[in-house]
């Protein structure tokens, strides 16, 4: 059984996607991140980063349980332990280490810059021309550099689906509230159609449906979201 802590971010989205694909036995505990379940102490215990999400694993690689934090690092792992989404290192080295390549692109990249986009246009107190200017435009350049690989490839890693698809989708499904146009990006267009229609991708987006957000957060959730609360030493 996989205890799945987790909130619908895009982040945590990779993980509920994953589960579903692989068929796991899972449970997901809601830590609802504008309330400040990340800080409590439990949760901090599994996740140091304060940060969803994170799963503890009854059956680990040793038969005993294992908890990890870090949502590639999770991807990862899962792949691993089902031997499914991800070429094996010692039968496909190469495509072991592609797939690894684009799951990197994507916590380096995609998240990141997404993330400050996001941020900086809808969350910043102050509105900064420069900041918005520089991660909507680094945003656009990384779909471009999405489009030419899909240009090449029928997914991020190769021919196959794998947790490199899983990582990027749930931040590019987002294009729209990104000032993307996916005109500009017609690979990256059909990428994102084939994988929506996936059945396991349709229920991972849908765990903690009814807990998204329908307005931006305000007062002393915005205060531990975004303000001085988060940059606490715990």
């Amino acid at each position: 059984m996989i205890r799945a802590y987790s909130w619908p971010t895009p982040n945590g989205h990779k993980v509920h996607i994953m589960l579903y694909e692989c068929d796991l036995e899972h449970e997901i505990i809601p830590i609802n991140i504008a309330k400040g379940d990340q800080f409590g102490a439990d949760f901090l215990a599994i996740s140091p980063n304060n940060r969803i999400p994170a799963i503890i694993d009854s059956d680990g690689p040793d038969g005993s349980e294992i908890s990890l934090f870090e949502s590639a690092a999770i991807l990862f792992y899962l792949a691993n332990k089902t031997g499914r989404f991800m070429p094996s290192l010692a039968g496909d080295p190469r495509g072991h280490y592609k797939v690894m390549e684009w799951v990197m692109w994507q916590m380096g990249g995609i998240g990141p810059m997404m993330g400050q986009s996001n941020h900086f246009r809808n969350y910043a107190p102050d509105k900064i021309p420069y900041a918005v200017d520089r991660y909507v435009n680094e945003t656009a350049r990384l779909f471009g550099v999405a489009d030419t690989r899909l240009g090449e490839t029928r997914f991020l890693g190769g021919d196959d689906y794998t947790i490199a698809d899983i990582a990027c989708f749930p931040w590019m499904r987002g294009w729209e509230r990104q000032q993307v146009s996916l005109d500009d990006f017609p690979n990256v267009k059909r990428w994102l159609d084939e994988i929506d229609a996936r059945p396991a991708v349709k229920q991972g987006l849908e765990v903690l449906k009814d807990k998204r957000r329908s307005s931006p957060p305000k007062g002393k959730e915005w205060e531990i979201m975004f303000g001085k609360e988060q940059f606490k030493r715990r």
